[in-house]
């Protein structure tokens, strides 16, 4: 591999590339990891967080409670600064427990579990009650006659493609009757829409997420049922005619002030390149946020906290984010790019950790608009061969939603992916609480993604 390098890169990336090879870095990263497993200091902010603070929904008091709490923590690192961009963002409360109610021919009534998809308007007091029509997708839905979907409750059941590979993958696949069914079923004149929960379980928990908004169709009351109830839904209508009763009393209120927080390190050598680490600090108010997305803000806050307490002084600015509002609306993450483009500002990476605190597997990469990642990750190879007995490795495609609008004004855009098979049986549910997140495992995404930051900063994306 050596000589590989020789043939494609200069004479000061050799010694870039010699450098690295040296067994200080190696150490560096053995004691980096040694220490994580030994203190677990992500897990002990995890604990409080998600114990003492709870969920974290943008807007609410717990939400402001947990800013408070994780600057006055950074400001005990000893960064060279930590401050509160602020961030109007929307305040939607769910307000009273979700009744729905199957109402099945002959008069049987049974009661389903659901929640509430976030941004949906409430029902009103007196709640809504309709013939239900089941429809697999948004395409089945548009071959409907409007006739058959009028003063009706549509029930989009289509589930996660569990076939495949990648749990994400099979999300994104599934996620449109989420995010665009409850207004796509609206313009056609329905009443309300209930969807299968975006979940790898079958069980009893129902899993909210955000519905999309539109400035020309008002949307309609929409829930998520669980799976199991789910299916008992689906097995009654094959028996007949099914109504809902559905009540709820979420409403959305006025924009509220938040903040996104931001600790930093400035670099020694050159202060105007960036790596940016950071995750989404707001929470669903159901669970705890644990893994969605605790967990990812606890492995950027150590990133600066481990490095500093190992007396490293960077090369480049190291920056911590945490981003507020990434679950119903992304303000926070849109904010903070704006700003860093009025500013100017260059990112030689920005990572982002949204995947929850499991085992981390790679990092996934895409770059910034000018840049080449085929260059980047051959020069990238010969240092992340120090991640190799860790089991950690680069691969092609990556980033986040946080970090998205960063993509002018950086060389690489990374998102960290842990082991992600149990990811979705806890996502935007009660279940998402401490818990059901591993110390160990939490210590080696905290190890991982300072290690990586480590590198980056140390040898650049590029020869």
């Amino acid at each position: 591999m050596t000589k590989w390098f020789i043939i494609v890169f200069s004479c000061v990336t050799l010694q870039s590339f010699a450098q690295v090879t040296t067994d200080s870095a190696a150490f560096f990263i053995r004691d980096i990891y040694r220490q994580s497993y030994t203190e677990m200091q992500s897990y002990k902010w995890l604990t409080t967080l998600t114990k003492d603070i709870g969920p974290r929904l943008s807007g609410s008091e717990n939400s402001a409670e947990a800013i408070k709490w994780a600057k006055a923590t950074m400001d005990t690192f000893g960064l060279d600064s930590v401050w509160l961009q602020p961030v109007m963002v929307p305040h939607w409360v769910r307000g009273e427990k979700e009744q729905v109610l199957m109402i099945a021919e002959g008069g049987i009534t049974i009661t389903l579990k659901a929640l509430a998809l976030g941004n949906s308007p409430g029902t009103g007091k007196n709640g809504i009650q309709a013939e239900v029509i089941e429809v697999q997708s948004l395409d089945q839905l548009k071959e409907l006659p409007d006739r058959m979907i009028q003063g009706k409750i549509v029930f989009f059941n289509r589930a996660m493609d569990l076939g495949q590979l990648s749990t994400f993958s099979a999300y994104g696949g599934a996620a449109d009757q989420r995010t665009t069914g409850p207004i796509a079923a609206a313009e056609r004149g329905a009443v309300a829409v209930v969807i299968r929960s975006l979940s790898t379980d079958q069980d009893d928990s129902p899993h909210t997420g955000m519905t999309r908004l539109s400035e020309e169709i008002t949307n309609i009351p929409s829930l998520a049922l669980s799976t199991n109830d789910a299916a008992v839904l689906s097995n009654t209508l094959k028996n007949g005619k099914v109504e809902l009763y559905i009540r709820t009393t979420c409403e959305m209120k006025e924009d509220v002030l938040s903040f996104n927080v931001i600790g930093e390190i400035k670099g020694t050598d050159y202060p105007k390149e960036i790596i940016l680490v950071g995750g989404h600090f707001d929470s669903w108010d159901v669970g705890e946020g644990a893994h969605d997305d605790g967990s990812g803000c606890m492995h950027s806050m150590e990133v600066l906290y481990r490095l500093v307490k190992n007396n490293y002084k960077p090369r480049r600015t190291l920056r911590c984010v945490l981003f507020i509002n990434e679950e119903n609306g992304l303000r926070g993450g849109t904010a903070y790019a704006e700003e860093a483009l009025k500013n100017n500002e260059f990112y030689t990476a920005a990572i982002e950790s949204d995947a929850g605190g499991f085992t981390p597997q790679s990092f996934g990469c895409s770059v910034g608009d000018h840049a080449s990642l085929d260059t980047t990750l051959s020069y990238m190879s010969g240092y992340m061969e120090l991640l190799e007995p860790y089991d950690i490795e680069l691969k092609r495609g990556g980033g986040g939603a946080d970090i998205s609008g960063l993509r002018p004004v950086a060389g690489m855009l990374i998102g960290m992916r842990p082991d992600n098979a149990r990811y979705f049986d806890y996502h935007h549910s009660d279940r998402d609480i401490l818990e059901n997140v591993h110390p160990r495992e939490l210590a080696s995404g905290a190890a991982a993604l300072t290690s990586l930051v480590f590198l980056i900063d140390q040898y650049g994306i590029k020869g």
